[in-house]
């Protein structure tokens, strides 16, 4: 939106400097974008007089010419055709910046004749585009500033235009009367009033005006009338300023009229010559098919449904858009209809982007325009074309109704400092709304009709802080809830979360963020895939389940880091999986990854696979870290993605699972395009089993001073029990004497046979209140033997 400084003065009473005014738009709301100020390139440029011409010694077309300055006389070499003695010029001397030809002026010689500056023609200080010869001023005296020349004697010369940002809710900024009222509300000016004094019609208007019943919701009013014996032509030298400085073409006074009032209240008009129209005008929907040529000069093909206004000939006009090329006004044009309607904006708005027009009307009934100043719009259009035009105006005439778009919304003085932080008066708060617009009646501020976007409360609230200044804030901090030490801020389970990501961290593990989103093959892969989990709208194919288990994303960006030569590697993530499509339907997990080696190669030879033991391990550290007990069994039994022989369940019991480790199912890697083997871990935090003393306080330390056994069997067993059955008896034999039972050897053939092996192991023994006997240690020996025999139908290796 651009407009110029006189511009706005037609509206605002007002004494602020241009940069006062910039700064208030910006702080406003209305964003300054840019201020062109033409005085700025001129301000160095003075008035001279030329005292004496003659000819240049070696030169026919040029002139030597003495001029007075405030400098004294100064000669200067001019080859404009009227260089003459006894004129009054604009002088540029050396030094100065010249913008019309990017060019800072020096000493010179010319055919060797000293040059001591230029006298400047108007398209070289930017003017205009003419240049047949240097600017003849009729007054001035020698000296005086040529800006402050202008300003007096053609203001227009040196408007300076601000240009500002609109934000879609704020249409009725498009005019330059709705910022004067902005600026006023500020307190930068005194908004100016315009009453609107009706034109009387001397005859009835011959144009008959209609709107179908289908297409009343997209023109609830059409109102126009007819002016007859109008005069076109060129417009006056002050409208034509003011739309080349905002950058329109003037076209003629009839066009420059509605372009007039579009930009100065916001009010688009269109003007069509009744000369070469055929009947009335009817406002109604596209059958489809139907062609327009637009003012635009291009053919557009109409859709179904759009809104059109039409003669008896077709359409003549894109509605609320665009009009249309064979009812346009021309010099010859004699008698006109002036149209006003108002539009829905969504329905314009579908129109303007299915056939790509984007116009000044279009820009401003797809945001809004004042339904209420609708018929005002019509009655100052037609006051300024017949003092511009002459002519004799009918009475309006108007289908349909205007709509009633009033409201109201109570006015809470006090939800400013609950909603913004400010302390506002309550007068104060009433005096900006009354300045805005708003009609006060007791607590209920009833929103002005050209403000579509006020829509409740809060945007009272809202106008009233924009308008005090939101930069007034002041930062104050948050009051305390208690007094003393506050209570933590995070739950038992955020803090649990926190220690799972921190010694995964430590243990060398990078932390993804997955989506929760995953196609519905992978999520097959982990027991999901279902309808409960599918969405309804996904964004893409490989999006359209939430994922039951979070493996398959690291799985994922495995693969991804692989395809890019990255083998090695140690992934986690904590999050949310999905058993179900229904509000707490989900769990929170957290999985590593590990696939390839534990470390590069070299010349020792440490760097090896990775294998199971290696992500037991990093699960034991982080079910540690989330405080799990020390004590838990290894069973197995997992899910089908697992590795068959080769992972474990870490179990508090048989149903109570803190989580599983192992290696990947070689299909699923498969599936996943992950090169094996990976091995991976899936720990449940919600199941450890919250600790019974909330305090910070540690227990105390407990030794145990007694010394403890240490007892080695050798049990021959089939070759299909797995040592973890034989562990687990052995452990079950006395749990509050045994602390520990490692297996430290196997061996397979020899003199055992085929079909067996045997299995060593070491059981601890720790006594908590006296020494253990020979006979005690006996006794638990001959316990551990019945039990692993009984699991493993194994026996003692003799």
């Amino acid at each position: 939106m651009k407009f110029t400084l006189s511009w706005l003065k037609d509206h605002l009473d007002t004494t602020a400097t241009l940069e006062e005014i910039g700064e208030a738009l910006t702080d406003l709301g209305l964003e300054v974008e840019e201020i062109s100020n033409p005085a700025d390139a001129l301000k160095d440029f003075t008035l001279g007089y030329v005292t004496h011409a003659e000819k240049h010694p070696d030169a026919d077309k040029l002139r030597v010419c003495k001029v007075d300055t405030d400098e004294g006389e100064m000669q200067i070499i001019c080859g404009a055709p009227n260089a003459r003695e006894g004129i009054t010029v604009v002088v540029c001397k050396p030094g100065m910046y010249v913008p019309g030809i990017d060019t800072t002026i020096g000493v010179g010689k010319i055919r060797g004749v000293d040059s001591f500056g230029m006298m400047a023609s108007e398209r070289e200080l930017e003017l205009s585009e003419e240049h047949d010869g240097i600017i003849e001023l009729p007054s001035g005296k020698v000296g005086d500033k040529f800006i402050d020349w202008l300003a007096e004697n053609d203001p227009a010369k040196v408007d300076p235009v601000i240009e500002i940002a609109i934000t879609p809710n704020r249409p009725d900024a498009l005019g330059v009367e709705g910022i004067a009222r902005d600026l006023a509300a500020r307190g930068l000016g005194t908004l100016k009033q315009h009453p609107v004094e009706p034109v009387p019609g001397t005859f009835l208007c011959p144009v008959e005006v209609s709107i179908d019943e289908d297409t009343l919701d997209g023109c609830p009013a059409f109102a126009g009338r007819v002016i007859k014996g109008v005069k076109n032509g060129p417009s006056p030298q002050w409208l034509q300023d003011r739309l080349r400085a905002i950058g329109l073409r003037p076209i003629s006074r009839l066009v420059d009229v509605t372009n007039f009032f579009t930009f100065d209240r916001n009010r688009p008009l269109h003007v069509f010559d009744v000369d070469k129209m055929s009947g009335g005008l009817r406002v109604h929907r596209a059958e489809g098919g139907e062609t327009l040529e637009a003012l635009d000069e291009k053919t557009y093909a109409l859709q179904p449904g759009m809104m059109v206004i039409s003669d008896a000939n077709g359409p003549e006009s894109l509605a609320g858009i665009m009009g249309g090329e064979e009812t346009g006004v021309t010099d010859e044009t004699v008698n006109v209809f002036v149209e006003s309607a108002f539009w829905d904006h969504v329905q314009i708005a579908m129109t303007g982007r299915a056939l790509k027009i984007n116009s000044d009307a279009r820009y401003r009934f797809e945001r809004g325009v004042d339904p209420l100043f609708t018929a005002d719009g019509l009655e100052l259009a037609t006051q300024m074309i017949l003092d511009l035009c002459g002519g004799e105006a009918s009475e309006v005439v108007l289908a349909g109704a205007l709509p009633d778009h009033s409201r109201a919304y109570k006015l809470d003085t006090d939800r400013v400092q609950s909603l913004v932080g400010m302390d506002i008066p309550a007068d104060t708060q009433r005096e900006t709304l009354t300045a805005l617009g708003f009609r006060l009646d007791g607590d209920m501020a009833h929103v002005p009709s050209w403000r579509p976007d006020v829509q409740g409360e809060a945007d009272l609230v809202e106008e009233v802080a924009r308008v005090a200044s939101l930069t007034k804030l002041e930062g104050r901090p948050l009051p305390r809830l208690t007094q003393g030490v506050p209570n933590p801020v995070m739950t038992p389970m955020q803090r649990r979360e926190q220690a799972a990501r921190r010694m995964a961290a430590a243990l060398g593990y990078n932390e993804c963020i997955t989506y929760s989103f995953i196609d519905q093959a992978s999520a097959a892969l982990f027991g999901g895939g279902d309808d409960a989990t599918r969405l309804e709208n996904p964004i893409s194919s490989e999006m359209s389940h939430m994922r039951p288990a979070l493996l398959p994303g690291l799985l994922q960006a495995a693969a991804r880091n692989q395809a890019r030569g990255f083998m090695d590697m140690a992934l986690f993530e904590l999050g949310p999986a999905f058993h179900g499509g229904e509000p707490g339907e989900q769990h929170t997990l957290i999985s590593g990854l590990l696939v390839g080696r534990t470390e590069p190669k070299d010349v020792h030879g440490a760097s090896r696979p990775i294998d199971v033991f290696d992500v037991k391990a990093d699960a034991e550290a982080i079910l540690s870290a989330m405080g799990a007990p020390a004590k838990v069994q290894i069973l197995r039994g997992a899910q089908g993605w697992w590795h068959p022989g080769r992972h474990g369940k870490i179990c508090l019991g048989p149903k109570k699972v803190l989580g599983v480790f192992g290696e990947l199912h070689p299909k699923v890697l498969n599936e996943m395009g992950v090169k094996g083997p990976a091995m991976a871990f899936t720990l449940w935090p919600g199941e450890i089993p919250m600790p019974r003393k909330t305090g910070a306080t540690r227990p105390a330390l407990a030794l145990k001073d007694l010394q403890a056994v240490e007892r080695d069997f050798a049990f021959v067993v089939d070759a299909d029990v797995e040592a973890l059955t034989l562990v687990n008896a052995a452990s079950g034999a006395d749990k509050a004497l045994i602390s520990d039972v490692r297996v430290f050897d196997e061996f397979i053939g020899g003199s055992l046979g085929e079909g067996k092996k045997s299995l060593a192991v070491t059981v601890r023994l720790q006594p908590s209140d006296k020494t253990l006997t020979e006979a005690e240690i006996e006794a638990v020996s001959a316990k551990i033997v019945e039990k692993v025999s009984k699991a493993t139908g194994g026996s003692l290796r003799g």
